[in-house]
């Protein structure tokens, strides 16, 4: 299976099954020198982890990282970081019914299609629980971003029809709500729209919402590998992301041009915008502004009603799953949104140190 591998320099491999032994990720690509230990990953983790909270899956892991190279006298060497986190509690007998049956909603299907067969227990490779991999190693990239100024947070929009409000903003709620909304009054609202869901057995879907402040202009590339691009495609790698939005996104389709380009000033000696209709990205490349994201999250398809579907033979019958699973994979997914666009990011800061004579000058000449 090709495709575990995302980045250019800070290059990184997830691996490993929902219900095997253990997963984790390689990164290579890291700079050394960086102060690193467990305790720097382990609340990144924490935060995505089951277990953790009334509306997500109380399958009960640890998630415990272990770094297993790369570290010496607590730094980083410069040389390839491997990080594990053992399962310990895979209960692959609820999913012996789907073993011939295809769940609704779920990689079943296809994965079978491409591959001629699957691992049922718990999506395997498809399932949710391989982007632990992937938090650890942003974890790491977030450390990097924070050493040079720049900040990316990430928190719940909405949940199903109840959205947050700007004005009662609150960075410290993202991580004391159930439902990772920085606004408690909109949270309360969420949460009694998903015990309505789960008195009815059903799931909601959601928004998270993702800014990056401090990234200076300049990131980015013109075509290809526009950063708007590549922060579309890493957060489209997400399982559960349908859509994904820059600045203003959908809305721009109904603008004027006078109404949506966002007027350059000075502000206090810099070049500064009067609006950030685009989302911090012009042409591809970071305009200096925050940059804004929104990753739009389907329903869980795990739920618990009857759904029609069809077995490895073809045959239609009545499908009710069973097992521990999220009611609305939001919570979970605020910092996996968070973590690849800062992998995206500092990969990108990163090829980026070799666009221009004079940035080069600057560090290799005495």
């Amino acid at each position: 299976m090709s495709g575990s591998v995302f980045g250019t320099i800070f290059r990184v491999s997830t691996w490993g099954e929902s219900h095997g032994k253990a997963i984790g990720a390689v990164i290579d690509g890291c700079p050394a020198g960086l102060p690193l230990c467990e305790a720097d990953i382990q609340p990144y983790l924490d935060r995505r982890k089951p277990g953790s909270g009334k509306y997500v899956t109380q399958r009960k892991e640890a998630d415990e990282v272990q770094i297993l190279s790369g570290i010496f006298d607590g730094k980083t060497t410069g040389t390839p970081i491997s990080l594990l986190v053992y399962n310990t509690s895979q209960r692959s007998s609820d999913y012996t019914e789907i073993a011939q049956n295809y769940r609704p909603g779920h990689a079943d299907y296809t994965f079978d299609e491409k591959y001629g067969f699957r691992d049922y227990r718990g999506g395997g490779r498809s399932s949710g629980r391989e982007t632990t991999g992937r938090v650890a190693a942003g974890a790491i990239a977030i450390k990097i971003l924070n050493r040079l100024g720049i900040d990316v947070c990430a928190y719940t929009r909405s949940i199903g029809p109840v959205s947050i409000h700007p004005d009662t903003f609150d960075r410290e709620a993202i991580t004391q709500t159930a439902t990772g909304m920085p606004d408690k009054k909109a949270s309360a609202g969420a949460e009694a729209f998903l015990e309505t869901c789960i008195k009815n057995q059903d799931s909601s879907g959601g928004v998270i919402e993702c800014c990056v402040t401090g990234l200076p202009a300049g990131i980015g590339d013109p075509v290809f590998d526009k950063l708007d691009a590549r922060l579309a495609s890493a957060i489209m790698s997400i399982g559960a992301v349908k859509a994904v939005e820059i600045g203003d996104g959908i809305e721009v389709s109904s603008r004027k041009g006078s109404e949506n380009n966002d007027a350059f000033c000075i502000k206090d000696g810099q070049v500064s915008k009067k609006t950030n209709h685009a989302g911090g990205i012009l042409g591809g490349i970071s305009d200096g502004s925050p940059v804004l994201l929104r990753a739009h999250i389907k329903p869980t398809p795990s739920i618990f009603q009857p759904q029609q579907t069809i077995g490895r033979d073809h045959v239609e019958r009545m499908l009710q799953i069973k097992g521990r699973h999220d009611p609305v994979i939001v919570p979970r997914a605020v910092v996996v949104v968070e973590s690849m666009t800062a992998l995206t990011i500092l990969d990108l800061m990163l090829s980026n140190m070799g666009a221009r004579m004079d940035h080069l000058e600057k560090i290799y000449t005495k």
